[in-house]
C-alpha cells in the first residue's frame, strides 16, 4: 500500500542515484597537469611595479640588496643553502646522444628514461656550457628550483651541450627534442633559451617537425625575430606556441626595448596570441636566469596550451 505524500522506495533510489552520479562524474574528471608549489615563498616574483595587457606585461622589482647580496653567501657563485635541495642528485646524470650533426652531451634530471609528463630543455648562451643550467648554487639557486620542480612533478629537465649557435648546434638540439619526445610521447616540450641560445630556439620554432611538439618557449635576455609577427598571423590557434619574454632595464648587451617593441607588435597584430613579457626594473644581462619564476612561467604555458587545443 502507498501512503499519500510518502515517495516509494523505487523513487527514493532513483533520486539518490541522480544525486550521486554528478559527484562520481566530477571525481573522475581529469585534473589538468600543473607544477605544484615548491619554495614559492623564496622564488616568487617580489613587488609588481607595473601591469598591463591583462597581466601579460609585468614589470617586476629587482632589488640588489635583497635579491643578490642577501640571497647569496658568496656573491654570484653560491646561494644561501635554504634556496637549495640536493634531492635531485639521486635522479641526475650526464648523458650522450648521437645526432646527425655529431655527438652531444646533456645533463638530465628526473624522468630521463622516458614517461615524463613534461620536457624542459635549457639552451645556454655565449660563454656558458651545459653546466651553467645544472649548477645548484649559481643564479640564486633558480636552476636548482627548476630541477626540483620537474623531478617532483613527473617531468624531465635537460641542460643541453651543443657545438655552436648556428646550424650544427640547432641540429643537435633538434635531435635532442625528437629523442625526448619519442621517449615521452605526448609530453609538451618547453625550451628555455638564454641570450644567444635564443637564435637556436627561433629556428626550432620555425621547424615543422619541432613546432608541433612545443608547449612553449621562454626567451631569456634573447633577441627577437621581427618577421615572426607576420608569420604568426597565419598560424591557426591550435598550432600557436606560447611565448614568454624576459629582460631587464640595465641590460646593455641586448637591451629590453627591442623585446618590448616586439611584444607590443604581437599584441597589436594578433591580440589573442599567447605571449607575455616580464621586465625586471634593474639588473644586467643574464638577470632573467636568477629572477624568472619558473613555476609561474611553465604553468602559464601549460594553461595557454590547453586553451589553444580547444580552439
Amino acid at each position: 500500500m502507498r501512503v499519500a505524500g510518502v515517495p516509494s522506495v523505487a523513487r527514493i533510489a532513483v533520486l539518490a542515484l541522480a544525486l550521486v552520479l554528478p559527484v562520481v562524474a566530477l571525481a573522475k574528471a581529469p585534473v589538468p597537469y600543473q607544477l605544484a608549489p615548491w619554495k614559492d615563498d623564496l622564488f616568487a616574483y617580489p613587488r609588481i611595479l607595473d601591469r598591463a595587457y591583462d597581466g601579460d606585461y609585468l614589470e617586476v622589482e629587482y632589488n640588489r640588496p635583497r635579491d643578490l647580496y642577501a640571497r647569496d653567501v658568496e656573491r654570484g657563485t653560491k646561494v644561501n643553502p635554504k634556496y637549495v635541495s640536493l634531492d635531485t642528485q639521486e635522479v641526475e646524470g650526464t648523458f650522450s646522444l648521437d645526432t646527425p650533426a655529431g655527438a652531444m652531451k646533456y645533463i638530465g634530471v628526473g624522468a630521463t628514461g622516458g614517461g615524463a609528463k613534461a620536457i624542459t630543455i635549457f639552451v645556454h648562451g655565449f660563454g656558458a656550457s651545459m653546466k651553467a643550467g645544472a649548477d645548484d648554487w649559481i643564479h640564486g639557486g633558480n636552476f636548482n628550483r627548476l630541477k626540483n620542480l620537474m623531478m617532483r612533478n613527473g617531468g624531465v629537465y635537460l641542460s643541453a651541450g651543443f657545438s655552436d649557435f648556428k646550424a650544427k648546434g640547432t641540429a643537435q638540439i633538434k635531435a635532442l627534442v625528437l629523442d625526448q619526445a619519442a621517449k615521452s610521447p605526448g609530453a609538451p616540450v618547453f625550451l628555455l633559451c638564454g641570450s644567444a641560445g635564443g637564435g637556436i630556439c627561433w629556428r626550432l620554432l620555425y621547424d615543422p617537425q619541432i613546432s608541433p611538439l612545443l608547449g612553449g618557449i621562454a626567451f631569456l635576455d634573447a633577441d627577437m625575430v621581427e618577421g615572426y609577427v607576420k608569420t604568426a598571423r597565419d598560424i591557426p590557434p591550435p598550432r600557436r606556441v606560447p611565448i614568454h619574454i624576459s629582460g631587464s632595464r640595465e641590460d646593455t648587451v641586448l637591451g629590453w626595448r627591442s623585446q618590448l617593441a616586439f611584444f607590443k607588435k604581437m599584441k597589436a597584430a594578433i591580440p589573442d596570441y599567447p605571449i607575455q613579457f616580464v621586465l625586471f626594473s634593474a639588473g644586467t644581462h643574464g638577470l632573467s636566469l636568477r629572477m624568472t619564476d619558473w613555476r609561474v612561467t611553465l604553468n602559464w604555458m601549460l594553461s595557454e596550451r590547453r586553451k589553444l587545443q580547444t580552439q
